[in-house]
Order: C-alpha cells, then structure tokens, then sequence
C-alpha cells in the first residue's frame, strides 16, 4: 500500500481494514507483512522485492494501475499471485487477479434491471474522459445483450456550458417545451459529487427527468447523502449490497476512531480472502486454482470471485436514490447459481 505519498491516507486505511480482518477472521496461519510503495512504480517494485525476500506466497495490492504494472513481472519470476485493487483491466493475467470495482460490471447490472422493468431505450451523458467512454462502450454492449436500443450518447466537457449542451444535443427543451417525449427512456449519468448535482440539475431543467426518464448511474452515485438532491431521487445504481457495508464500516469506526474510505472494504475482503486459502491444507494455499474458486467468497461487498482472465465478478445489488436513504430494489445474488453462471 502506499502508506507515504499523496494517497498515504487511503493507504492506511486498506491496511487497517486489512488487519482487522485478520483480526476477526482469526487468520493465525497467516502473517502480514506491510510494505510501503510510496505511490511510485519504483517504490511499488522494491516493496514487492522486500516482500518476497521475507517470504511472502501472496501479495494484497498494490493500489495504483502504474504500481500494479511494476509489480507484475516481479511476482510473475516469483511464481507469486497478486490480487491488486487496480480497475485497469489490462493489467489483470498472468497471476495479477483485480479486485478494484469494475465499472462495466454495474452497467451490465442496471440495464438487465431496467430490461426486467421494461426499460428498453436507452442513453447515454457521459464525460468526455477516458472513464466516460468506457461506461459508454460498456452501455452499448449490455443493451445490445438485452436486446434493446442505445438511441444517442452525449459527452461533455469540464464547464456547466459543456454540460448544457450536451444535454441540448439529446433533446432536453425545457420541462414545459418539448414537444414530443425523448427518444429514450433511461440515461446512464456516471458522474459524481458536485459536477453530478450540477447536471442532475440541468437535465430536470431540460425535461429530461423523472416519469419521461429514468436516470441510471455507476459506483459514483455510491455515497452517503446523495438522495438530498431532488432531481437523483428515484435513479437506479448497482452497488455491493449496503448492509454488510454498513456492519463493516461501524466496525472500522470502533476500532480506528473514524469513518473507512469507500475502498477500505477491498482490504477488508482481501486479506479475510487470504486467511480463508491459508487455513487449507497442502502447500500451496494461494495457487492460482485456489483463488479462482467458481464458487466464489462472501465479503464485506458481497458474492465475488476470480475469473480465469483474472478480473473480479460480483454478485451486485441495484438501489433507488431516496430522500432518507438508498433503498435496495433488486438484492444481489447469494450464489453464483441464481446468476445463470
């Protein structure tokens, strides 16, 4: 983990999730060993030698995608597996499993709800980044899947302007202006904090709003108080299921005195993970088949387990923005039977 550096915080607070998990979990089999990557690739790559040279059969981590990418040749030589909190999915394989919330995995999710609910036009407003645009290919393939249209996307700039008229460009007249209803009845907006309410706002203002559509978001929406904006309440998001969360997240406040970061959870998940494998017999515990269980590990964010791409599947819920609270409206999968697969 970075525990130095402009991220030395989250750094930490992975750790600390980590070793309470060992904690709880009672992972006497097993011992961790911290090492500080100072959030550099070099930092990352000498912090996995030290860790090998003590003996380390697993690696928890690194975070970031330049770390994880240092990392992976060197365990690879090692014949050590590594299980990093990365979203790059390019780095996963070859012994490198990403643990890190997939954002095309939520999209997937949402629009299979919103298929159930008879939701089958769709749209997309997304930033003109490279995270926007993944979550706009991610809506075209999992429209395509259900069968259903992908009738415009819009990108926009950093500037509420940008946003406005990206919205224009989707047919947003005015609440009491447009003449016909939009060619779409839900619209995926994966935006967060401020930039969010700022467009939620737009989009009421343009008409393009609740009952006529239906706003769909991404792991951004997943924070505490996002229902005081009127104009989210009533939009969809896939998310782990909440209330484990909560559980684990009333725990880490008791323990370290304050609230976790939203990513402490993977450290959580990883390390009880790693007790799980270290409290089987033979001599190698955390072998690649091992940790590819098919039928999975509950954690603190629910159902989840290792594809033979390396990449994380989860077993995810869909919530309602709500003034009092996000309301779960789809619960996730116990196993992944219910799934299909």
């Amino acid at each position: 983990m970075p525990l130095s550096g402009p991220n030395a915080g989250l750094g930490k607070a992975i750790l600390d999730a980590a070793q309470l998990a060992l904690f709880e979990t009672g992972g006497r089999r097993m011992t961790l060993i911290p090492r500080d990557t100072g959030g550099t690739p070099d930092g990352a790559a000498a912090a996995a030698r030290s860790a090998i040279a003590d003996g380390a059969q697993l690696i928890l981590g690194p975070l970031l995608a330049a770390e994880v990418a240092a990392v992976k040749p060197i365990a690879r030589d090692a014949h050590i597996n590594v299980i990093a909190f990365s979203t790059v999915t390019s780095l996963a394989g070859g012994g490198t499993f990403l643990m890190g919330f997939l954002p095309r995995q939520e999209v997937v999710r949402e629009v299979d709800y919103a298929h159930q609910r008879g939701l089958d036009r769709f749209a997309a407003l997304v930033p003109d980044s490279p995270y926007g645009h993944l979550m706009a290919d991610a809506l075209k393939e999992a429209v395509a899947a259900a069968g259903g249209t992908v009738a415009k996307i819009a990108s926009y700039g950093p500037t509420a302007a940008d946003s406005a008229a990206a919205i224009k460009t989707l047919g947003g007249g005015g609440a009491g202006a447009a003449a016909s209803p939009p060619a779409f009845e839900a619209l995926l907006l994966p935006e967060g904090g401020a930039r969010l309410d700022q467009i939620a706002g737009q989009l009421q203002a343009a008409g393009l709003d609740r009952p006529q559509v239906r706003l769909l978001g991404s792991g951004l929406w997943d924070v505490p108080g996002i229902g005081k904006d009127p104009a989210l309440v009533g939009g969809w998001f896939a998310a782990s299921p909440p209330d484990q969360r909560r559980v684990f997240a009333s725990r880490f406040q008791a323990t370290y005195g304050h609230e976790p970061p939203r990513l402490a959870s993977l450290g959580f998940d990883a390390a009880a993970l790693a007790a799980v494998l270290a409290r089987q017999d033979g001599s190698r515990p955390f072998s690649r088949e091992a940790i590819m269980n098919p039928s999975g590990f509950t954690g603190v964010d629910g159902l989840f387990r290792f594809r033979p791409d390396g990449l994380v599947q989860r077993g995810l819920a869909v919530l309602e923005v709500e003034p009092q609270g996000n309301v779960v409206i789809s619960p996730a999968p116990q196993s992944f039977e219910e799934l299909g697969y």
